[in-house]
């Protein structure tokens, strides 16, 4: 189920501004999948993900600036 979750994520991300990016939540992603309950952890991982590598990018971002 993570790599699904992953996945769904990545197709998602592809073509998205930063800010449509963290708008995208790991229920979306659950509820896309069909997830059952004890594999929403998988889902979850998917948004840290995201989020984690906003905040790389947006520090990266400042840094060269």
């Amino acid at each position: 189920s993570t790599p699904s979750s992953s996945s769904v994520a990545t197709e998602w991300l592809k073509g998205k501004s930063v800010d449509e990016c963290l708008k995208i939540k790991n229920t979306d992603i659950a509820a896309h999948l069909k997830l059952p309950p004890v594999k929403l952890h998988c889902s979850m991982l998917a948004e840290d993900a995201i989020k984690a590598a906003i905040s790389d990018y947006k520090r990266k971002q400042t840094a060269s600036s």
